[in-house]
């Protein structure tokens, strides 16, 4: 018999039949199902892991493509436009949609435009100094005021002043001694009792008594006081009417008198400078005793003219400019520090172009215009812009022929080659 049918030990044959080893029982649990780890389990989870990424894949994109929307199903349609294998190249369906115009013939003279500063005329700069040294009382005008002559500016009180009065006086003393000795050596002389050399000592004294009093009286007056109105204060006037355009004193400080910087400067700007740099290559279109054009940033629609006066000697070594300086009268809004674009005006006339304005395109800082190219294409071009011309025109100094045609309004055809 074997027992191990009958639940015996396999190993043990012809023994009596007993409960199973736990070598059986071991052989029988692996016998019924594979472990954990086992080959089987392995590739049967990927499987259906993947299955389900991929179901979840096509759910997704089937509901996608029920969700979409157009955003321009609703726009007006557009203009229809073929670019070309060349950027500045556009085709269009409807060419007569763009009306063309043709350049016509503008003469001028050439141009230099640069750049300038308003400055003040040196030569109508008037300092205001105080002679006498000592402590500043009182301060009347500040910067960027404008006075007339003969304003008050400030008060000084002055040591300077006070010796000044003093000595004035001791040479009046001295004065009125001195005559009053004369006239008893006169009498004296007249009665024999003195001899001539003795009067004539008392005239010369008397002299030199009227020479101390004449000096003693002009240093009060150097100083700015008035020796009829002896004060230690003397008061600062202003000398010219004008723009007080620097500063040098407050109230409290001090002064040395002509070791001190000056305490205001006053301009008159009723006729200024600008000084203008002009490149070594253009100093042709400078030439004194000519005009130019000059309009401010402030004020660019106001166009004046000013006179070149002076053209630099030297150059900067560095940039290798010249200061080139105009002169103007000031009509009022000018001041100093402004920047001004200053138009040189070359001797030669020049043959430009001359088109519609809005045929000019200002695009990225450049000037353009589109060209008819046949076949319902248009060219952009790059031109030099100009002036601005009477009846809406604008000059083209460059890029376009006179005779040559161009689009009227180039802002339309280039809004509709973006969209």
């Amino acid at each position: 018999m074997n027992y191990a049918c009958c639940g015996g030990d396999p190993l043990v044959r012809g023994g009596p039949p007993g409960p199973p080893s736990w070598k059986w029982q071991r052989w029988r649990l692996t016998a019924k199902r594979p472990t954990r780890g086992s080959a089987a389990d392995q590739g049967v989870r990927p499987t259906m892991l993947l299955a389900s990424c991929l179901a979840a894949a096509l759910i997704l994109a089937g509901c996608g493509a029920k969700g979409a929307t157009d955003p321009a199903a609703g726009a007006p349609p557009s203009q229809p436009v073929e670019r070309e294998g060349n950027a500045d190249m556009v085709k269009v369906d409807h060419p007569e949609q763009f009306p063309v115009a043709t350049a016509t013939q503008h003469d001028s003279a050439p141009q230099l435009n640069v750049t300038g500063v308003v400055s003040a005329d040196v030569s109508r700069n008037v300092p205001v100094i105080s002679i006498a040294s000592g402590r500043i009382l009182e301060v009347k005008a500040r910067l960027g005021d404008t006075v007339a002559q003969g304003q008050l500016l400030m008060r000084v009180q002055s040591a300077d002043i006070s010796g000044a009065f003093s000595d004035y006086r001791q040479a009046v003393a001295d004065e009125t001694l001195a005559r009053a000795q004369l006239q008893r050596s006169k009498l004296l002389y007249e009665k024999g009792a003195v001899a001539q050399k003795d009067l004539e000592i008392a005239q010369d004294a008397e002299e030199k008594a009227k020479v101390t009093v004449d000096t003693t009286a002009e240093h009060i007056r150097v100083l700015g006081a008035d020796k009829d109105h002896p004060t230690a204060i003397v008061e600062i006037l202003s000398p010219v009417s004008g723009v007080i355009t620097d500063q040098q004193v407050t109230a409290a400080s001090g002064t040395q008198g002509l070791a001190s910087p000056n305490a205001f400067t006053i301009s008159d700007l009723s006729h200024v400078w600008v000084m203008c740099d002009v490149y070594e290559n253009d100093l042709a279109f400078a030439q004194i005793g000519e005009y130019a054009e000059i309009r401010l940033n402030a004020f660019p629609d106001k166009v004046l003219r000013a006179r070149i006066s002076n053209i630099g000697p030297i150059l900067d070594p560095n940039l290798h400019t010249a200061k080139v300086r105009l002169e103007v009268e000031n009509p009022g809004f000018m001041r100093l520090g402004m920047f001004v674009r200053a138009t040189f005006h070359g001797q030669k006339k020049e043959v430009h172009a001359m088109v519609p304005a809005s045929a000019v395109l200002h695009l990225h800082d450049r000037d353009w215009v589109y060209v008819p190219s046949g076949d319902a294409q248009f060219k952009r071009v790059e031109v030099t812009g100009g002036d601005m011309l009477p009846g809406n025109m604008q000059e083209v100094r460059s890029g376009l022929k006179p005779g040559e045609r161009v689009v009227q309004n180039a802002l339309v055809l280039q809004s509709t080659v973006e969209q």
